[in-house]
């Protein structure tokens, strides 16, 4: 992981993005540190629920791009390409569902993916597909997402809101909607539903006090086990992270 930038981009509110942005950049971080990289950036341009900028530990950076009207004027991500730019190191971009499109637009229309590349970086865009109700809006964006751009998918896959599978009980992944766009998709990520009593409870405890897995370890805020489920979560996800093919 050296010079990687990665958007982690989907229309849809409320999907998961920040929940992927944390556990992305806790991943990236612990690459860094291993192999001596130069620390980790993070971005978040949400301009509504700018959740990402709470992770203290993540020292990330709130990117305006509203006006005074409440408008969004996407030259404001100037900004945030140049100070991606400017130094070399893993960059993670967490954006909210009110900066998708004029975040897409940006960068499409002003080549940022070629210029990215050109500069020596790698791009990677992580799109999150929903179950349950959330699975036809989510795919319909991963789909738009992977049409729109040439760099390489990464699939989040949530079941926190139902198992990702039609009402026939066809899973997405052996869809005709998957498999148009497979070629593009060079790792998956699974966010797996487990017990909400005990893993969801104490993931819920972990995000609302915006903490990472390694704060949690060290806070005397934690019992042993939940600490322990905490662990088991997160070194799946990493080993996951581990296999994708960047």
């Amino acid at each position: 992981m050296h010079n990687t930038v990665h958007f982690i981009l989907q229309g849809k509110g409320g999907i998961g993005k920040t929940l992927v942005s944390t556990i992305l950049a806790q991943w990236i971080a612990s690459k860094d540190v291993a192999e001596g990289a130069q620390p980790l950036r993070c971005y978040d341009t949400d301009q509504e629920n700018a959740t990402f900028t709470r992770y203290k530990a993540m020292q990330v950076k709130h990117v305006p791009v509203m006006t005074d009207s409440r408008t969004i004027d996407p030259k404001r991500f100037d900004a945030l390409m140049i100070d991606i730019l400017e130094q070399d190191g893993n960059c993670v971009i967490d954006n909210g569902a009110n900066t998708f499109s004029p975040l897409m637009g940006y960068l499409i229309e002003n080549d940022c993916f070629a210029l990215l590349a050109e500069s020596g970086r790698k791009v990677y865009i992580h799109t999150i597909v929903g179950g349950g109700d959330t699975l036809h809006d989510t795919a319909m964006g991963f789909v738009s997402t992977a049409k729109a751009t040439s760099v390489p998918l990464v699939l989040w896959e949530n079941e926190h809101f139902g198992l990702l599978q039609s009402a026939a009980g066809k899973q997405f992944t052996e869809s005709q909607t998957f498999a148009d766009n497979a070629a593009r998709v060079c790792g998956r990520v699974v966010l797996s539903a487990r017990n909400a009593d005990t893993f969801g409870a104490d993931l819920k405890k972990m995000n609302t006090a915006r903490l990472t897995a390694a704060e949690v370890r060290e806070s005397d805020k934690f019992n042993v086990m939940e600490k322990q489920r905490i662990k088991v979560v997160f070194r799946d996800l990493f080993e996951q992270l581990d296999k994708v093919a960047w």
